[in-house]
């Protein structure tokens, strides 16, 4: 499975399992909970804990700070994405069942990959993982969406993950010799470019702003991280405002009042 199929994705809390059916005998609709933001993975970057989601708005105009949910209290319930509507599928509750400390938690998906000696390779744009276990398999290197789909992307196994360094996802130079697959060129047979530098030429050409939201947030998120630990809130907070969802919320406020 992969991060990108729940990133968006509406999310459902699942009624309590006495108020699961109606008097007559069918079943309850669950209710909204909110949208899927983006994964949150272990400290050690390699297993997804769980995900945080965004509530609907207060009012319509009103935001809501994201919740943390724990992968494992999310399921499939009455054909929707849902999740146990119990103390421990939120937030701290959450982390103290899964003997995990979000404040030390880290957000790869978009964030800058760079390697142990330096070479930029564009940003994490997903991750491959085992649903059961939330162990991660692979993640998925980009240099922007249109040049994703010129020249393809870059499946890095999660053995060439090194750790976090200022800002960055740090990799085995190893990685910059990966080969791109998937993308128009490569499927003409035009395609025999590596991950370095023609990634971040196709990536200049054909998407200067494709990705500058999820970069931008991802720079902001950094920065707090290489600042201080026990800043989750905050990461979340730095990551709207670069990408310009909390300006967006903002104006919308003030064209309301």
């Amino acid at each position: 499975m992969r991060t990108k199929d729940f990133q968006g994705v509406k999310i459902y809390r699942i009624p309590p399992e006495a108020k699961r059916t109606r008097k007559d005998g069918t079943p309850r609709d669950p209710k909204r909970l909110g949208k899927v933001h983006f994964p949150v993975f272990a400290a050690d970057g390699r297993s997804v804990v769980g995900f945080m989601v965004s509530p609907p708005d207060v009012a319509g105009m009103i935001k809501q700070p994201d919740r943390f949910v724990a992968r494992d209290a999310v399921r499939v319930y009455e054909g929707v994405i849902a999740v146990d509507d119990a103390k421990g599928s939120y937030d701290a509750a959450a982390a103290k069942r899964l003997g995990i400390d979000l404040d030390t938690c880290i957000i790869w998906t978009g964030m800058d990959v760079v390697t142990v000696q330096g070479t930029k390779l564009g940003y994490c744009s997903d991750a491959a993982f085992n649903p059961k276990t939330g162990a991660v398999t692979s993640f998925t290197l980009t240099g922007g969406a249109a040049a994703a789909a010129l020249l393809g992307t870059i499946e890095m196994p999660v053995r060439y993950l090194k750790g976090y360094r200022d800002g960055a996802m740090i990799v085995d130079d190893e990685a910059a010799t990966l080969e791109l697959s998937g993308g128009a060129a490569a499927k003409a047979g035009e395609a025999s470019a590596k991950i370095g530098v023609k990634v971040k030429q196709g990536a200049k050409v054909f998407d200067e702003k494709g990705s500058v939201a999820v970069e931008k947030g991802s720079r902001a998120l950094g920065k707090q991280l290489g600042k201080t630990r026990g800043m989750f809130s905050a990461f979340k907070d730095e990551f709207k405002k670069a990408s310009g969802s909390a300006s967006s919320s903002s104006a919308k406020g003030k064209r309301s009042s």
